[in-house]
């Protein structure tokens, strides 16, 4: 890899940092929200389906995958993380559920714009033997992200090692009268700071990059508008189908990973009994395993069929969810189990696959918006499955065991679609595929 995809690649992929770590910063401290603002169990499924984890960013996806298609992947990067910053700014001065809810839905938007937009710069700009690596340095940014805000929200949770100036803080700007819950969210205020620096300094990084070569070549031949290229990704039948296949791998994979990726620490909390401190620690691990899981593979996915890696994946989760099912997450030895379990299937996941053949499997010219349309399906979909997963899983996790069989049926989905139509691009560059998919027109 070269020093400069590799810089370029560094820059971009912290749009993944905060993607996932806008889910999660909301998952942290959720407990803490709804005993400041007494919020209900379908209160955090509107938080969850507004958000980053789903409606927010499907809105945010169609629009910022045809902009990036029309004016450029430069052009997302230089004005969307200022979108990012103001909604975490309104999350941090939350003073009730319309403004936390508004909160998460700016802040979901800005990461649907910037995903297709980063997934296709990162692919366009690597080399060929080193397009699946890259993308594997974006998803470690996305299991990093993750990591970092529950260690943040870990220590500085009630009764963690950091939170006496969580608490001093908290004193001096609400007051020492101020309620106890009113106290202890200012835990999940500083943890979403914290995101708010990160997509400071990542927007000052990603105003340096130049535009992609590719991108650039495509436009200089290619005069198509919005309208153009939406109508030829519906009407072209290679596109169509190609759409059809990634985002049911996608959603059939999603749907179980969103519902994790904001409910996690909920789902120990409740079903496990835990702390919210040791709530916090345990998906922090999963995302260690997660990092270290895809560090290995950024070696060899380029080297060895893809096939393998998807296959490993899955199978560590359906076997997570088998687990649940027979034993469920009742006692620390399954808790324990399900966390690692659950941590490799997203160091190897179907999101790598797609985030990778999404960027190889279009044209240039309306890459970006085939991938925004797609998260926007996908996301939209996680939505609504967010608020049927409340009732599924019920306020005490009384309905644990069903949604756990509803996971495995999604997870077997994603295998058996994924091994029928896996295509074939390792080792080839973005323009050899598009001719081989779509001719030489």
């Amino acid at each position: 890899m070269t020093k400069g995809s590799l810089k370029s690649t560094l820059a971009v992929s912290l749009n993944n940092y905060l993607d996932a770590g806008a889910i999660v910063a909301g998952a942290s401290g959720v407990t803490l929200w709804q005993n400041y603002l007494g919020l209900t169990e379908m209160h955090l499924g509107w938080l969850n389906a507004l958000s980053a984890n789903a409606l927010g960013a499907a809105i945010g996806a169609i629009i910022g995958g045809f902009l990036a298609d029309r004016f450029g992947r430069k052009f997302i990067f230089t004005y969307n993380l200022l979108v990012y910053m103001t909604g975490v700014l309104a999350i941090m001065l939350a003073m009730n559920f319309p403004m936390l809810l508004v909160g998460f839905l700016i802040t979901g938007i800005s990461v649907g714009i910037g995903v297709p937009a980063s997934w296709t710069y990162i692919s366009e700009s690597s080399e060929v033997n080193n397009r699946g690596r890259n993308i594997c340095i974006s998803q470690m940014s996305w299991g990093i992200g993750p990591m970092c805000i529950l260690l943040f929200g870990m220590l500085l949770a009630p009764g963690g090692v950091c939170y006496a100036p969580v608490e001093s803080l908290a004193h001096s700007i609400i007051g020492n009268d101020a309620g106890k819950a009113a106290v202890e969210v200012f835990s999940s205020r500083v943890v979403f700071l914290t995101l708010f620096i990160v997509a400071f300094i990542a927007w000052m990084l990603q105003r340096q990059l130049e535009e992609s070569e590719e991108f650039t070549a495509s436009k200089a031949t290619d005069k198509s508008s919005i309208t153009d290229n939406i109508k030829l990704l519906f009407t072209n039948n290679t596109a169509v189908k190609t759409v059809a296949f990634l985002a049911t791998i996608y959603l059939s994979w999603n749907l179980v990973a969103s519902v994790m990726g904001f409910f996690m620490p909920h789902i120990y909390e409740t079903a496990g009994g835990l702390s919210n401190e040791a709530a916090n620690m345990l998906s922090c691990v999963s995302w260690v395993i997660v990092v270290v899981t895809t560090f290995i593979i950024s070696f060899y996915v380029d080297k060895v069929a893809h096939r393998l890696f998807y296959i490993f994946g899955l199978t560590a989760a359906l076997t997570a969810w088998l687990l649940v099912i027979g034993g469920g997450v009742t006692t620390i030895a399954g808790i324990w189990l399900f966390t690692i379990l659950w941590g490799v299937n997203n160091g190897s996941s179907v999101q790598v696959f797609y985030a990778l053949w999404g960027s190889e499997l279009f044209p240039a010219k309306f890459r970006a918006g085939a991938q925004g349309l797609m998260f926007f399906i996908v996301r939209g979909l996680s939505a609504v499955w967010g608020l049927v997963f409340t009732y599924i899983y019920g306020d005490k996790g009384e309905g644990f065991t069903l949604a756990a069989y509803c996971m495995v049926a999604l997870l077997l989905i994603s295998l058996i679609v994924g091994l029928m139509g896996m295509p074939d691009t390792r080792g080839k560059e973005l323009s050899q595929i598009t001719r081989e998919r779509y001719g030489e027109d």
